[in-house]
């Protein structure tokens, strides 16, 4: 396999894809407990909150072969972007350097919310800063930059909301990645095109002096 080349492009593609897919089937598989406390009009009752953070917890407490498995294919990912990005093109640079950006943001949002947040609930040490100096997804009356204690409810809140931002964030990775192969499958179409028509103007003069010296002969 040669690096920058067609098969390494496809392989670091396919490598990309299946950890943002992964990814994203764990944070449906959240959906059903995060919906109640973010998508409905009426106000989520203490039964709510409590299987919510129940299940964080029951997350939380997996062997540590879980959390290993989760970061081997958070690297796999990584590892499929500086494939992509290795003597990058115009397209590369443009399509998977946006797509490590919002791969980045939302190991970002991952770390720094999801993780701590995890840790929060399990431990019960509620009351305290979920996000150090950033605004509290979630929590109305936050300011940006306030440090704002938070309590139960709004702790749960922050953590379904940031998994709403990181579900976004992997469709905008798949976006990215499927507006790359759209690019380079119709860029392939007018080169073909292009090498058709350029084939059959050389043919066409050739034709016609063939032609021209036959009749000179009979």
């Amino acid at each position: 396999m040669v690096w920058g080349g067609a098969r390494s492009q496809s392989f670091a593609t396919f490598l990309i894809l299946c950890p943002t897919s992964f990814f994203l089937g764990i944070l449906f598989s959240l959906f059903p407990y995060d919906y109640p406390l973010l998508w409905t009009t009426s106000t989520p009752n203490e039964a709510d909150f409590q299987t919510l953070e129940n299940h964080l917890r029951f997350l939380h407490a997996s062997p540590p072969i879980i959390a290993r498995i989760l970061h081997i294919v958070i690297a796999v990912g990584l590892l499929g972007f500086f494939i992509k990005l290795y003597r990058p093109s115009e397209s590369n640079m443009l399509f998977d350097g946006a797509s490590l950006v919002l791969y980045m943001c939302g190991f970002v949002v991952y770390m720094a919310n999801i993780v701590k947040g995890l840790r929060v609930i399990s431990g019960g040490s509620y009351n305290v800063e979920l996000v150090e100096g950033e605004v509290a997804v979630g929590v109305k009356g936050a300011v940006p930059g306030e440090e704002k204690p938070l309590g139960r409810d709004d702790s749960l809140k922050v953590l379904s909301a940031s998994n709403t931002i990181l579900a976004l964030v992997l469709v905008g990775v798949l976006v990215l990645q499927a507006g790359q192969w759209y690019a380079e499958r119709k860029q392939i179409q007018e080169t073909e095109q292009m090498e058709k028509e350029n084939a059959a103007a050389g043919k066409a003069p050739g034709n016609s002096q063939r032609t021209g010296s036959g009749k000179k002969k009979v």
